[in-house]
């Protein structure tokens, strides 16, 4: 049973680039002991690997670090303590700035930063290979050495013990590279209170609890379903807090006065988001089984969740690795009524047939009609002829990139050689992008575990 003491753990940020006043909120609204702060996604590694290909200081969460300027003294003053994964491919250029940053926010002699490094396996990749850890595909079993020469990055999920080895050692920020998202939570609950590494069922809550804090807002209203409607004031959305009690049942909740709303419909909401099997949640630290979770409401904008069951970690650990697959560009032009949609399919066919005419290369050819199929695909079923306007979608891809460049100046004719009535094409030519592949795979717990360094240091 819980003591009575309660460690409240904030949301911060749900991936890059989101609600940058959200942690002020958190920080100035009213009392939190952790900011958890979750930056990562799959593709996001692949593009701070190409960022620090291009500058060896990048790789990180840029707009952290202003952030974090910004908050320091509030955080030192309230002894509010910050894990994040804003470290991307380069924790340690991020630590750095990061120092430069509470130096001159004034919090010198007042904080101190972890680093956890190792999760990175690039310059161990050929090793590995060689040593007969093929790094196969999850999803077709075929080994990474097929694709070897085209990796852009490759990153571990790490869980909760480099972080609590730093929060143990003093750390007030704790920057981390490609750390689970559920880890940036529960590995602070795991400190507070003691949990024993095969404390499972209270491991597993943490994890849930996690899961509930990782994207931000869409625990609170944001990107709801149920009643979206009547969710007050989004733009002042409130991001959730995790109040955590020893037992391992906790309660989400906002604080006052911010918009959204916590409710059970929000917070199963969440819980179901990016989900397999749900009696097999696997984390580095523990195996949670969803089925277990209990929900209920605990006066306005609050949600006990309890009754949380988990088994033990498999041998495993998840590789994250993104590999080029090519490039691809998409271009747009709209049409407008009368038969907005007959005009748009008629220039989609045209640019076909000039596309084969050219001999390009391509992997595959898209066109969507948004505003009629774009969503729902064949399902959307004949187009009406009152469709006020449609927006002409195409995307090609191909691993030839003279062909997408191509593609690229084939769209713009259309203007004057193709249907009329068209607008919309004064953003100009496509431009053409790479395409980062994800490939996941599995390693061996004792190829990382021994090779994760935690660094403190003060501001």
């Amino acid at each position: 049973m819980s003591d009575g003491r309660v460690v409240r753990i904030a949301s911060g940020q749900g991936f890059w680039g989101d609600d940058l006043e959200a942690p002020v909120r958190q920080v100035e609204g009213g009392p939190i002991d952790y900011l958890m702060m979750d930056y990562l996604a799959e593709v996001t590694m692949s593009i701070m690997q190409k960022q620090r290909a291009r500058d060896p200081s990048a790789g990180y969460a840029r707009d952290f670090v202003p952030l974090m300027e910004r908050l320091f003294p509030a955080l030192v003053e309230r002894g509010i303590r910050v894990v994040t994964n804003a470290g991307g491919v380069n924790p340690v250029g991020c630590a750095d700035a990061l120092l430069e940053a509470g130096r001159r926010a004034g919090v010198e002699g007042r904080a101190r930063v972890g680093t956890v490094t190792g999760d990175d396996l690039m310059d161990r990749l050929d090793a590995l290979l060689e040593a007969g850890h093929t790094l196969a595909n999850m999803e077709t079993g075929e080994p990474l050495a097929t694709i070897r020469d085209r990796v852009q990055s490759a990153n571990v999920y790490i869980g909760a013990a480099p972080i609590l080895e730093a929060l143990r050692a003093g750390a007030d920020v704790v920057v981390t590279g490609r750390s689970t998202d559920t880890a940036l939570t529960y590995a602070p609950m795991i400190h507070e209170f003691g949990w024993a590494a095969d404390a499972y069922d209270r491991l597993a809550a943490g994890v849930v609890a996690g899961h509930i804090n990782e994207c931000g807002a869409q625990s609170t209203g944001g990107n709801c379903l149920a009643d979206w409607w009547a969710i007050p004031d989004l733009a002042g959305v409130g991001f959730p807090i995790v109040e955590a009690s020893e037992d391992g049942s906790f309660v989400v909740t906002k604080h006052p006065g911010t918009g959204g709303v916590v409710n059970r419909a929000t917070v199963t909401e969440q819980i179901v988001y990016e989900m397999g099997d749900p009696t097999t949640y696997i984390t580095p630290d523990v195996v949670a089984d969803f089925t277990t979770i209990r929900l209920e409401e605990d006066g306005p904008d609050r949600v006990r969740v309890h009754g949380v069951r988990g088994g033990p970690p498999t041998e495993f650990l998840k590789v994250s690795i993104a590999y080029a697959d090519g490039y691809k560009a998409v271009g747009t032009l709209t049409y407008a009524w009368p038969d907005a949609a007959e005009k748009a399919r008629l220039a989609a066919r045209v640019l076909r047939e000039r596309l084969d005419r050219l001999g390009l290369r391509f992997d595959a050819l898209r066109v969507e009609l948004v505003g009629w199929d774009s969503t729902h695909g064949p399902l959307a079923g004949p187009p009406p002829r009152d469709l006020p306007e449609v927006q002409l979608r195409v995307g090609m891809r191909s691993h030839d990139r003279a062909s997408v460049e191509r593609f690229t100046r084939e769209i713009a004719p259309l203007v004057l050689t193709g249907p009329p009535s068209v607008t919309g094409f004064a953003g100009g030519r496509p431009r053409v992008q790479e395409i980062m592949a994800y490939w996941p795979a599995l390693i061996e717990r004792e190829q990382v575990e021994p090779f994760l360094r935690v660094d403190v240091r003060p501001v």
